[in-house]
């Protein structure tokens, strides 16, 4: 039998606690709190100095300048912080909004450093950041190179009683040649397992100690959850006026395109038609029969294209009856379930019907299925629209997608669109609205 190809057994993998004292992230993190004394030394030797200079020379006014270039160079060595937190310890926090002057002039910006929240942060991060990074410092240090000290005890044992004069490592003694020593075989043993121990609780120790400086640079040298507030809401209105901009070229492209082009070309067979009135009777009483034809073609053109703007049964009559009505028009089979005991805000229920039409447009488009459902209902305040096909599966969210683009719009209202789509199928996409009734 040619087993060239059978997947190859795989070898055990060691367990993670063991690892763990030899995996970069441990020494990476180690290093931080090493590092750490030094800078929050620096850090806080500086903010002290900046305070008492500032406020000693606030009985003159060279005191404002002086704390203000002070909170200024606290905001410098928040980004050399922030830089070492990301490069040790894998945290990417957002450089804080920079300082924008009221007005001109150095006064102007004198008066918005002194202002900032964000430059008063920096400063409290220097003081409060000194006494945690001496005791993470010193536990992290002691607790670390005792246990290696113990656990490499049995290989360098000799070296007392050949260098040092004395059996082994000392654990008491009275200054006159008396003590406790581990010297027997059962003692360095025991040496060595306590050292284990404490080498293998090591990085656990190390990471809870580096989670309390995640958590101080995150709030303290981070942007504030208002400034990323308004970052996001300032993105997401931008994503509201493109898309807005692009309904507006798609309705005058179907306009110019559809409705006015047939209305012209009608005018066009009405204007013949006339001048045919005369001489040729039934030719011309033909071309107004074609022409009546065309204006009903141009009418269900216009409905259709007023019902992508907001359908008039979605307005009358709610999600129930508007969604039922767009399953019918699915060219795969669609069953509709739609359980609310109340209408949510008129913005989120059109935002909820577009989102069901452009994921049903998908199934028919490109899932290749044969049969898909559409659930709707209310959940802790939250509109959750479901839509499951059959299909082939492989639906992504890339950027440039419609999935994608869809992602957007919801995300410019509060909402979220998870997608469940393994290549074979099946496919479940939800939506979650805020429900703002």
């Amino acid at each position: 039998m040619d087993t060239a190809y059978a997947p190859r057994p795989r070898a055990p993998r060691v367990p993670v606690g063991l690892r763990a004292p030899f995996s970069g992230r441990t020494w990476r993190e180690f290093l931080y709190l090493c590092l750490s004394l030094p800078m929050s030394v620096l850090m806080f030797t500086y903010a002290v100095a900046v305070i008492g200079l500032g406020a000693g020379l606030l009985v003159t006014f060279l005191g404002v300048p002086v704390l203000a270039g002070g909170l200024a160079g606290s905001r410098g060595l928040g980004a050399v912080e922030r830089a070492r937190a990301r490069g040790l310890l894998g945290l990417d926090v957002a450089d804080p909004e920079p300082v924008r002057p009221s007005k001109a002039g150095l006064m102007g910006w004198i008066g918005s450093v002194l202002k900032s929240g964000v430059s008063w942060r920096h400063l409290l991060y220097s003081l409060l950041h000194f006494p945690w990074a001496v005791f993470s410092f010193v536990l992290s240090l002691t607790f670390w190179t005792v246990g290696w000290t113990l656990l490499a005890y049995p290989l360098y044992r000799w070296i007392f009683p050949a260098y040092l004069g004395q059996p082994g490592i000392q654990l008491w003694g009275d200054g006159s040649g008396n003590g406790v020593y581990l010297d027997t075989p059962a003692e360095t043993g025991f040496a060595a397992g306590a050292g284990l121990l404490l080498v293998l609780a090591g990085p656990w120790l190390i990471h809870g100690l580096t989670q309390v400086d995640r958590i101080m640079v995150r709030g303290l040298l981070g942007p504030s959850p208002l400034a990323t507030r308004v970052t996001q809401l300032e993105t997401d209105r931008g994503v509201v006026v493109d898309t807005a901009a692009a309904d507006l070229r798609r309705i005058e492209r179907d306009l110019h395109d559809g409705a006015q082009a047939r209305l012209v070309s009608l005018a066009m067979d009405l204007g013949l038609a006339r001048e045919k009135l005369a001489e040729d009777p039934q030719a011309a009483a033909k071309m107004v029969d074609e022409a009546h034809g065309e204006v009903k073609i141009a009418l269900q053109e216009l409905r259709d294209l007023a019902r992508g703007i907001h359908p008039a049964i979605l307005t009358d009559r709610g999600l129930g009856p508007a969604l039922s009505a767009l399953a019918a028009r699915c060219t795969v089979p669609v069953e509709v379930t739609v359980d609310l005991d109340r209408r949510p805000a008129a913005a989120i229920e059109g935002t909820a019907y577009f989102t069901a039409s452009e994921l049903l447009q998908n199934v028919s488009k490109h899932a290749r299925a044969t049969g898909a459902t559409l659930d709707v209902w209310c959940a802790a305040d939250r509109l959750m629209v479901l839509v499951s096909d059959d299909g082939r599966g492989g639906a992504r969210a890339d950027e440039g997608t419609g999935l994608g683009g869809l992602a957007e719009r919801l995300a410019a209202v509060d909402g979220l669109l998870v997608i469940e789509s393994p290549v074979g199928g099946p496919t479940a996409i939800t939506a979650e609205l805020p429900w703002r009734g």
